[in-house]
């Protein structure tokens, strides 16, 4: 990977490249959640971003940083659907084609969303086609850009602006960071919150969360090194299924996270409920990790503050239906 390490510095500019063009989510409390964590809980809930994902903020942060020449070309990326659907509205934005290769199995509801914003659709087969040669193919066809996933100077600095509004949030009603939990999959977003983390809120633990069978960052983590996990687990965590760390995300993270936390099917369904009917956030389960985590246990910071990022809300409708009556 010859790309340089996004620094604290692009975290900063990423927000003000931004600025008017994703939304500045709030900052929610409950009394409730504070008396489970047994500390003051401050959630980010980024299904209330205008792709219903925190991916807006990297994939426009990436193609604000194309060259004219390059917006001619358009874009191409891979995508479940979170990061694909944030890709389509970042080129509509800037009047550009985007090209998505989603895997067949993606659930329809971010394919359409996807679809919605003009985007030209590619289904693969996720266990038999090899992602990233695919989006090459599809860029060399059509002269255009990849923005991938995570692992990508510009995507991590634009996600790192999650953190960063968190952390001026909670200054800004006297709070500092003790904790804090992010759900990760490649590690896109944890890096970027780790950026924001270094240079804003040191004293914070930081622990990547993930779902049970997907846990390559703790594990990579606990080895030093990036290793993949060979037997994965159930697909409910669509957003979530990736099997190694990035080589960008995971050097950023390994310098500052203080562990990962692994939680069960049951565990995300109960945050997803919780969320829904204390928070009124619809969250997916990739996106409902980091606050299972903490529901559960998992991840704390007794008597602290913990931030917990929900990362997104498309969630299936069958599949929100089985949490809200699990």
């Amino acid at each position: 990977m010859s790309d340089p390490l996004p620094t604290f510095e692009d975290v900063r500019a990423a927000a003000a490249r931004l600025a008017g063009r994703v939304v500045r989510t709030p900052v929610l409390r409950h009394r409730l959640l504070d008396e489970r964590a047994g500390a003051t809980v401050l959630v980010k809930p980024e299904p209330l971003q205008r792709t219903g994902s925190f991916k807006l903020r990297g994939a426009t942060n990436a193609a604000l940083l194309l060259s004219p020449a390059a917006r001619r070309g358009g874009i191409v990326t891979h995508s479940s659907g979170n990061h694909g659907q944030g890709c389509a509205a970042a080129a509509h934005m800037l009047g550009m084609r985007a090209t998505i290769a989603m895997p067949s199995d993606a659930p329809a509801i971010k394919v359409e969303a996807t679809r919605r914003w003009g985007a030209e659709i590619i289904a693969y087969d996720r266990h038999g086609v090899d992602r990233e040669a695919l989006a090459e193919t599809l860029a060399a066809e059509r002269g255009a850009t990849i923005i991938p996933p995570f692992d990508h100077p510009h995507v991590i600095a634009g996600q790192g602006t999650v953190a960063l509004e968190l952390i001026e949030d909670a200054a800004a009603i006297g709070l500092a960071l003790d904790a804090f939990a992010v759900c990760t999959g490649g590690g896109g977003l944890t890096a970027g919150c780790v950026l924001a983390l270094e240079a804003l809120a040191p004293q914070a633990e930081a622990f990547a969360v993930e779902p049970e069978g997907w846990d390559d960052t703790r594990r990579s983590l606990e080895a030093g090194r990036r290793v993949a996990v060979e037997i994965p687990g159930s697909g409910l965590c669509d957003a979530l299924l990736s099997k190694q760390p990035g080589a960008l995300t995971f050097p950023i993270n390994h310098r500052h996270l203080a562990g990962g936390a692994v939680v069960t099917e049951a565990e995300v369904f109960h945050a997803m409920r919780f969320a829904f009917e204390h928070l009124k956030i619809v969250a997916e389960p990739g996106g409902a990790v980091a606050l299972a985590a903490v529901l559960a246990g998992k991840v704390a910071a007794k008597g602290g503050v913990i931030g917990v990022v929900i990362s997104g809300g498309n969630a299936d409708p069958a599949v929100f239906a089985r949490a809200l009556a699990a």
